[in-house]
């Protein structure tokens, strides 16, 4: 027997799995509530004891952990243009683990410097201009920066022209330069500013909230909790030496105050008479929705699905809807708990922010008419022959319907320009594993792949 202690700091809870990779099992899960005001050492403590009391005293071999606690990793992003560099400084900020608080395009203004202060963010990524391209946006971006005498780090990844220059008007300040993150038109070069980032979170920012003491427990380096799940969704689609991955997917997980969504796919454009517009986006994608959350953006979930489709799903009035939700805006803890129309209107509201979360992360497709006849031109990424989802959150794994709630990920006629999948298998991980077999896989893949397979739950293709 070797167990392994696996540790998410998350913003609420903190979460203990602990596995055996030699017999490649799931030896226990525990939870306890996260105490980053005091001493994030209590919370983790009190789960230590929750998951021994489960699975008896053990010694453990090995210790990983991630984090997500007093806000995660919180960023903000500048670039020149918002569908280009703009749109891959957000992409390569969101695949590091990141939250992005602020994205800028263009210059920089007094108003923008009075934002990005009170956003308070933990690393701001400059960025603009493909190599050998516009230097005026990045110079003037980062002449007021400098204005500000900034506390947080500042990584560079623009035009390779102006990168120098600009950590120079930067002088005095935390900077690092990374090569572009769209070094030419339409290329998007994420991988050195995403392992910068990932470093300046294990050196500086674990300190900064309070969390190195936890660190002295670990076998390795922690890393942000957004990251463990990409790594773990990476390998359940692609697999590794030895075990076979279950192909391109889809993973959903609907959050109390955000909605994140993965996508490992190529998402091209699979017929002749398509082409492609933007900036084609990464393999392995992330993207968060900050006003789509079960109760702290309840709201948004509204605003987005709309009412009407709120109370059809629910078969709740509108007056009865909105008596509830004004309810959970205040009491963000609340559950069904037998409360059949607090049941309803969860299995509604989970069901819209599936909806629109995978509407806003996958790609759309348009038509229009060239001098050799039909043509469509697809913005984004095509998902529609993806064949897995995989799903998460307590909206969606406390509750028998699942799979109609995570039907809503597919495509919809209605809606026809959305490149949703078309049908799909639903997995649900109902134990909360994936973050921990993310850690895992970066040691022990072969297993971590295997204990994802055996504890997710398959329902098949979702109609």
């Amino acid at each position: 027997m070797k167990p392994v202690l696996l540790i998410d700091f998350g913003s609420t809870y903190t979460k203990l799995t602990a596995v055996d990779v030699e017999s490649e099992t799931l030896l226990g899960t525990a939870a306890a509530f996260t105490t980053i005001q005091t001493d994030i050492n209590d919370g983790l403590t009190e789960g230590l004891k929750k998951l021994k009391a489960k699975i008896g005293p053990v010694d453990f071999a090995e210790t990983y952990a991630c984090s997500s606690a007093a806000g995660g990793l919180r960023m903000v992003t500048s670039g020149l243009v918002p569908e280009l560099t703009g749109e891959a400084a957000r992409l390569a900020s969101l695949g590091a683990g990141a939250k992005v608080v602020g994205v800028y395009a263009f210059q920089l203004t007094e108003d923008d410097l009075e934002d990005i202060r009170e956003a308070k963010p933990d690393i701001f990524l400059l960025v603009g201009g493909t190599d050998g391209g516009n230097t005026e946006c990045i110079l003037h971006n980062a002449k007021m920066l400098a204005q500000m005498k900034p506390e947080f780090p500042i990584v560079i990844a623009g035009n390779r022209t102006a990168a120098r220059q600009c950590q120079r008007i930067l002088d005095g300040c935390e900077v690092y330069v990374c090569p572009n993150v769209m070094p030419k038109f339409g290329v998007l070069n994420a991988e050195p500013t995403q392992k910068q980032i990932r470093e300046i979170f294990l050196t500086r920012i674990i300190q900064a909230k309070g969390l190195s003491k936890a660190t002295e427990l670990l076998s390795d380096i922690m890393m942000p909790t957004p990251s463990a799940v990409l790594a773990a969704m990476k390998l359940l689609a692609d697999g590794c030496e030895g075990e076979s991955g279950i192909g391109e997917l889809v993973a959903v997980d609907v959050g109390g105050a955000t909605t994140d969504i993965y996508s490992i796919a190529e998402g091209m454009p699979d017929h002749m008479n398509t082409v492609y517009k933007g900036l084609p986006e990464p393999y392995a994608k992330r993207t968060v929705e900050g006003d789509i959350g079960m109760r702290y953006s309840i709201q948004g979930i509204v605003d987005a699905a709309g009412m009407d489709k709120i109370c059809r799903l629910s078969g709740l009035t509108e007056e009865r809807v909105t008596e509830l939700v004004e309810d959970l805006k205040v009491n963000t803890d609340k559950v069904p708990n037998g409360d059949d129309d607090l049941e309803k209107l969860d299995f509604a509201l989970a069901s819209g922010a599936v909806a629109e979360a995978v509407a806003r992360h996958a790609g759309t497709i348009s038509e229009t008419y060239t001098m050799l006849g039909q043509t469509f031109v697809q913005e984004g990424k095509n998902l529609t022959k993806v064949k897995q989802i995989v799903v998460t959150g307590g909206s969606l794994i406390h509750t028998r319907q699942t799979e109609k709630i995570a039907a809503h990920a597919l495509y919809d006629p209605a809606h026809p320009e959305s490149l949703r999948p078309k049908e799909a298998g639903v997995w649900v991980d109902r134990t909360y594993i994936l973050a921990a077999m993310g850690l895992l896989s970066l040691h022990y893949p072969q297993t971590a792949l295997r204990i994802i397979k055996k504890e997710l739950e398959y329902y098949g293709h979702s109609e």
